[in-house]
């Protein structure tokens, strides 16, 4: 129990999932830990990690994780978190997306303790008799205690009566595997306990739940998300790793070693009495902090190169030695604008304008002031922001 409350939230009743690990050990029965994936986001980051990383606990303490891939929810479309309907995405998106999330979850996950389910596999044979049966457990009432449903009904905005059908969909997958705990963070909540009341109604012993904290993305300000570009990715090169990481607030650095690393208790308070000490700098545990995730993902080996590369470039200014090369093409590219375009270093003119402007463009070290600024006669290095470098050659 000291190793899976770790980090958590919430775990809901704790003396239920007390008294299902002593009948697990009496037994010697594993429990089944549940954790449903939405494959409208196959790119995992740290966010996403932090619950995949309680699953993991499971699995090393000899219980076994089922991860729920949801094919078939995915074309429903989850309503938590959302002020509008979410667009439906075919089947066979939900299944491409399941497989990438399969392939980045095994960088937390152990491959051989587990087991791999589409929730189509059960939802999708039901018919609409099974629908309404389902459907007669839970009222609107219930439905309407759910914030996300309550706030657009007050603002007028529409919610599509098969959105009530997500929670259920979804509790169906706790009825069909049996599952004795559900894993999920927080903005989960709703969801996981109405899996909870739907096994009752199944007349199936209700799971545990177990909420994890949403991490914070690097911005210091909202969840970590790839849309908002905070994320840092678990398949992030050690290099972008290891630089994102330094990036983060230092309020937030106690956090990420909680819900983003393996440390020790004992080191986790020393890290704590640390930054809770004006007279340390906050910049040295944040590299240990950056090394433990980077060796995490990759290794210790390139854990330390990524720090010895970022040094050399942030502390000691000096160029990366591998720099990937850029043939220049004098038909097609016109200007420095048209360069970071067309080398994907910008993804639009406006937005190679705005790094522009704002002084986040260098050319062998002098910054570009003019996004008209014409192409340099010989071959050169352009950087753009802190951490992209690209020869050019002619």
């Amino acid at each position: 129990m000291d190793i899976l409350k770790r980090g958590a939230f919430e775990i809901i009743p704790e003396e239920e999932l007390v008294k299902k690990i002593e009948r697990s050990l009496k037994k010697n029965v594993p429990l089944i830990a549940k954790l449903g994936c939405d494959p409208s986001r196959p790119d995992l980051h740290l966010g996403h990690a932090v619950v995949l990383r309680k699953l993991r606990q499971f699995q090393d303490l000899g219980h076994t994780a089922i991860l729920i891939i949801g094919d078939f929810t995915g074309m429903i479309g989850d309503p938590s978190g959302r002020n509008k309907t979410r667009p439906p995405l075919s089947l066979e998106e939900t299944r491409k997306n399941g497989e990438s999330y399969f392939e980045q979850a095994t960088k937390v996950l152990s491959k051989g303790r587990i087991q791999i389910r589409y929730n189509s596999e059960w939802l999708n044979v039901m018919n609409f008799a099974d629908v309404i049966k389902l459907a007669s457990n839970y009222t609107i009432a219930r439905m309407m205690e759910r914030d996300d449903f309550t706030n657009r009904y007050k603002e007028g905005s529409p919610i599509s009566v098969h959105e009530f059908l997500y929670p259920l969909a979804q509790a169906m997958d706790s009825v069909a595997i049996k599952s004795d705990v559900e894993l999920g963070g927080t903005d989960q909540k709703f969801n996981l306990l109405v899996g909870r009341d739907i096994q009752i109604a199944y007349n199936i012993e209700p799971q545990v739940i177990l909420t994890m904290p949403i991490l914070v993305g690097t911005d210091g300000v909202n969840k970590m998300s790839k849309s908002l570009d905070n994320y840092i990715g678990v398949t992030d090169s050690p290099k972008e790793m290891y630089g994102k990481t330094l990036s983060i607030p230092d309020n937030l650095i106690y956090d990420y070693f909680l819900l983003a690393t393996n440390i020790s208790s004992t080191e986790l308070t020393e890290t704590k009495n640390f930054l809770e000490n004006k007279n340390n700098n906050p910049r040295d545990i944040k590299r240990k902090l950056a090394r433990t995730l980077v060796a995490l993902y990759h290794s210790e080996d390139e854990a330390q190169k990524a720090e010895a590369e970022f040094d050399s470039i942030f502390i000691k200014k000096e160029i990366p030695d591998n720099i990937e090369e850029y043939r220049f093409n004098a038909s097609t590219i016109k200007n420095i604008s048209d360069l970071l375009v067309e080398t994907k270093l910008a993804p639009s003119k406006s937005e190679a304008r705005r790094l522009i402007d704002q002084g986040g463009v260098s050319i062998d070290s002098e910054k570009v002031s003019d996004f008209n600024s014409p192409i340099p006669s010989n071959s050169f290095i352009i950087k753009v922001g802190k951490r992209k470098f690209l020869k050019i050659v002619h």
